[in-house]
């Protein structure tokens, strides 16, 4: 009885050295830069590099346009305010049927003359 639980033993301890072995082999392979699944973690571990970077130019970029944005958007309160203001002293204008009311005579085109100044003119 011995015997057979020795050669169990001894059976089960190959069976287990061989398992490793086969472990290790596989391990090894997993480890591989090159096609293995450390080339696929360092190419991934690259390329959350540049994302780090993209993300972190992105959110200057996003932060410059907010600021931009804010600044027009005050520039167009304070247009929307001055229009308003032109607006509301158009009320204080005639009506047009009151500005019907003027002669015709007014209504000619007006022609003025400029006086050129002469050379003797401008010595003096």
């Amino acid at each position: 009885m011995e015997l057979i639980a020795d050669v169990l033993l001894a059976a089960g301890a190959f069976g287990a050295a061989v398992y490793c072995f086969v472990l290790q082999r596989r391990l090894t392979r997993f480890n591989q830069l090159e096609n293995g699944m450390g080339g696929a973690i360092a190419v991934l571990s690259a390329q959350v590099d540049d994302l780090t970077k993209a993300l972190t130019a992105a959110q200057g970029a996003a932060a410059l346009s907010t600021r931009r944005l804010e600044d027009l958007t005050n520039r167009a309160d304070a247009a929307a305010v001055r229009l308003e203001l032109l607006v509301s002293s158009l009320h204080d204008l005639p009506d047009p049927e009151d500005r019907t009311t003027e002669p015709q005579a007014d209504k000619r085109p007006r022609f003025v003359r400029a006086r050129v100044r002469r050379e003797s003119e401008a010595a003096e």
